[in-house]
């Protein structure tokens, strides 16, 4: 018979079951007939001869089976009999299905959960033609490995690059967008002309910018957002050839951009402009302020491009040496450049979430074997009545299975809630640098990865279940005098068990240590200034009305002087570049003046601040003086210093008086007149680097940040200081509005830092809870075990303590063992955690022992309760049990 014939006839039989059975049923009453026929044939009546043929059924029963399992009947009758009889078994021992279902389903939520998040970020493709291809370009120089670049600087790779299909540069900016009501602010990007076209990217409704549509002289248009068009123009078509008014001047919209599409390293920009480079930052080389991204031709690869952007760094270093002195290049993929400093974070919570899958894999296995240990006796007299050892591991797989399918899918549901309670927490600003995560959920990538883990865990809990069907010791299931020996099998193969599960716990527990000793440092770590009392605002003005410098620094006064006259107002503070903690970006090249010089380049951050800056932030003078009201354009220029730029370039004297050269065009000589403390203006978890000040009255700008120092709760005042600021002039719009506590609480730094805290942390207790649970059954199922002998123990005189030493020292070293163990996984382990801890070692000896003792505390306390129990055994009772 040929295969497909076999298989057609496979499937008749599944699908007709019936018909299948009345063709056999004929089949044997035409073999009884032949047989009659052949006795009676012989000499016999046809009494003796029908007799002989029913005497013969059971050989031809033999054959019935056979052709059941030879056309499937019997195996889906045999599965479908399984799957009645696991579910009959779980609903009879519904306390050990509802715990085990209730560990699988925990450690299946937290794993699909976090690779939810996972997979949005790491496996999800990018929205782009190819991204494989694609590369973030960056400058380099001895402070910053990735460094904005210069427009010049771009062009001139853009022109002399032989590894690049395409070149482009973009820039995140804000916007200010004229409405009928006003200006209000936008988030916008400024793109070159075929940016687009880079990533592979087409409108779903206009057309991109043309080549050359970024030049000075061309139009100005813009790109709508999906979303923009959508809240912002109702997802009207004939949005096309509108014009808008972004930052005084008209703009034409010519398209839409798809709703999927999306560009991290941007944010989430509302409208994307054409270029158009101007004056100021972009005509000079020396002014670094938009990053590239490129697609890499066919054939070359990451570091052959490298080279070759190198080898053009080092050309413009000779040809501009008073630019480009120390300057090279450096590409990343995109999708490294979208990800930044998430990928650690992810990478720290799924080998989390994995510990407690396999710590609740663990505790399963423990209750399956328990559970195998009181049917041995059972699984003997199924043995003896003929049963197959196949047979039974089947039903043993069936059953393992019905718990792992109820506990995964128990536990995606759960995930989607944990998934949305997670995404929701996370801050807007945030979001908005991560919308990668817009749609994330339980996707299809997520349930096969769960129903993956779903059936791993089948096959792991089945194995050593079906491991003890086959050995011998079942066979003895039968004899009262096995149950010692089985009792001693158990404790040999919960304890390892156990072991294993306290090894676990003790990783998470110092994982979760290290991190929430690293974020109590983290909010705690010297400001320079004192956060309590202090509120923050953004102030941009339109530059048609405030553009000159007479006229941004009459706004400054007036704003001032009105917001000093709000009640509980103690001091206003200026300062463009950003208010504290906002970042160490802007920075300058200078030189200090009577020192040998080879054309090095000292980069230092910028701040322009007015007379009370550092008083209202309260920040220590450590030399000199502040600033005063009188220091403006017609002074001769001056610059206060921090703490960390004074030890670096004047270590061994008082830079008081000293002059520095800023490396403008032309050079500006500075003179510095006072030393302050550090002032953390960048990330929290980043080391403070050498920053200038000006005074704001020799550098007005229409655009800057109040800090106000109040005597009264300073979230209330929020909304008055906007109100205040409005009223000076509609077009002037007051951005976000914050208090300072709430800037360091809300920060990147500070939010990464707590998520690992309460993430890790709730996979650290759960993890002690599933272990002390582990450790409280093994101890308990050996007292049970050893029951009589504890009671001729008493009754030949033992006293309790002696009870309490033998129990709690068989626990204790199994405790000892797990905790020695965990420890030496832990200081391994937790290098992984090295790049993410502030200010605290991975190998943290305080931290490593508080872990293992918590672990040996709630160890021993579970211990503790089957060790009472059996100091208590009455020995008369257990004799009578027995």
């Amino acid at each position: 018979m040929r295969a497909a014939d076999i298989i057609r006839l496979r499937i008749r039989s599944i699908f007709s079951r019936t018909v299948v059975e009345r063709e056999l049923d004929e089949e044997l009453s035409y073999h009884l007939e032949r047989q009659i026929e052949e006795h009676i044939a012989a000499g016999m009546n046809p009494e003796d001869a029908r007799q002989a043929a029913l005497r013969s059924v059971d050989s031809l029963e033999q054959r019935r089976e056979e052709c059941r399992d030879m056309r499937g009947l019997n195996l889906i009758e045999n599965l479908w009999s399984d799957v009645c009889f696991a579910i009959r078994q779980l609903y009879k021992n519904a306390r050990f299905a509802c715990t085990a279902i209730f560990v699988l389903a925990l450690g299946v939520c937290s794993s699909a959960a976090i690779y939810a998040f996972a997979d949005a970020v790491l496996v999800k493709p990018l929205p782009y033609r190819n991204p494989a291809r694609l590369v973030g370009v960056f400058e380099t120089n001895l402070t910053f490995p990735r460094s904005n670049l210069s427009y010049a600087d771009y062009l001139d790779w853009k022109t002399l690059n032989s590894v690049f299909s395409s070149l482009d540069a973009y820039q995140s900016t804000g916007l200010m967008v004229g409405t009928p009501a006003g200006a209000e602010p936008a988030h916008g990007a400024r793109v070159t002309d075929g940016f687009f076209r880079t990533l592979g990217v087409s409108p779903v409704l206009g057309r991109d910018f043309y080549a050359g549509e970024d030049l000075p002289s061309a139009p100005r248009t813009a790109l709508l957002s999906y979303a923009a068009w959508q809240q912002r123009y109702g997802g009207r078509r004939d949005v096309l050839g509108q014009t808008v008014t972004l930052d005084g001047a008209l703009n034409i919209i010519i398209g839409v951009l798809p709703r999927e599409f999306h560009f991290a390293p941007a944010g989430r920009p509302e409208f994307w402009t054409a270029f158009h480079a101007s004056g100021g930052c972009d005509s000079r080389r020396s002014c670094h302020g938009i990053y590239g991204v490129a697609r890499l031709r066919e054939g070359v690869s990451l570091q052959a491009a490298l080279a070759n952007v190198n080898s053009i760094a080092k050309q413009l270093e000779k040809r501009y040496p008073d630019s480009n002195r120390d300057q090279g290049g450096n590409l990343a993929l995109l999708s490294e450049v979208m990800v930044g400093d998430i990928r650690p974070t992810l990478m720290v919570l799924l080998f989390g979430a994995g510990l407690l899958l396999l710590i609740a894999g663990v505790n399963v296995m423990g209750l399956l074997l328990v559970r195998s240990e009181h049917r041995k006796r059972e699984i003997a007299v199924r043995k003896a009545l003929g049963a197959s050892s196949a047979r039974l591991i089947s039903q043993i797989v069936t059953e393992v299975s019905a718990l792992t399918a109820v506990g995964c899918a128990l536990g995606l549901v759960s995930a989607y809630w944990v998934v949305e309670l997670l995404r929701r927490l996370i801050p807007e600003d945030l979001m908005a640098h991560m919308p990668f995560l817009d749609g994330l959920g339980l996707n299809g990538r997520v349930v096969s990865v769960a129903g993956l883990i779903s059936l791993l865990m089948t096959a792991l809990l089945s194995m050593p279940l079906g491991q003890r069907i086959l050995s011998p010791e079942m066979a003895s299931g039968l004899a009262e005098a096995s149950r010692g020996s089985a009792g001693n099998v158990w404790r040999r193969l919960g304890s390892k068990l156990v072991v294993l599960e306290l090894a676990t716990a003790v990783v998470l527990l110092v994982g979760a240590g290290l991190l929430g000793k690293s974020l109590f440092r983290l909010l705690h770590v010297d400001l320079g200034m004192q956060p309590d009392h202090l509120a923050t605002m953004e102030v941009v003005a339109p530059r048609a009305k405030y553009g000159k410098d007479t006229q941004a620094v009459a706004l400054e006064r007036e704003i001032k002087m009105r917001v000093e006259s709000l009640p509980g107002v103690r001091s206003v503070g200026v300062v463009v570049n950003g208010v504290p903690l906002s970042g160490n970006g802007n920075t300058l090249w200078f030189r200090v003046l009577g020192r040998p010089w080879h054309g090095e380049h000292y980069d230092a951050p910028q701040r322009y601040v007015n007379a009370g800056y550092f008083s209202t932030l309260e920040a220590k003078l450590l030399h000199g003086r502040y600033f005063t009201d009188s220091e403006d354009q017609s002074q001769p220029r001056v610059a206060i210093i921090n703490a960390a730029l004074a030890k670096r370039y004047f270590p061994d004297e008082d830079p008081i008086g000293k002059q520095i050269a800023i490396l403008w065009t032309p050079p500006q000589s500075v003179q510095i007149v006072g030393v302050v403390e550090d002032v953390r203006e960048g990330p929290l978890d980043v080391t403070i680097p050498a920053v200038l000040y000006f005074p704001f009255l020799q550098s007005p700008s229409a655009d800057f940040s109040l800090v106000i120092r109040t005597s009264q709760d300073e979230v209330s005042l929020l909304p008055a200081l906007a109100a205040t600021i409005r009223r000076i002039d509609p077009d002037i719009v007051p951005l976000n509005g914050m208090t300072m506590n709430d800037r360091i609480s809300d920060s990147s730094s500070a939010y990464l830092h707590r998520s690992l805290v309460w993430l890790v942390g709730a996979f650290a207790g759960l993890s002690l809870l599933l272990s002390v649970v582990g450790i409280y059954g093994v101890v308990a199922y050996s007292v049970s075990q050893r029951s009589r002998e504890v009671g001729i123990r008493i009754a030949l005189g033992a006293q309790p303590r002696s009870i309490y030493r033998l129990i709690l020292g068989e626990a204790g070293r199994l405790i000892a063992v797990g905790a020695v163990m965990g420890l030496g996984v832990s200081i391994a382990a937790t290098t992984l955690l090295r790049g993410l801890l502030f200010e605290v070692r991975s190998w943290d000896v305080t931290t490593l022992a508080a872990g293992a003792a918590m672990l040996c505390i709630a160890a021993l306390g579970a211990s503790f309760i089957p060790a009472r129990r059996a100091a208590l055994t009455n020995p008369a009772e257990v004799m009578r049990a027995e």
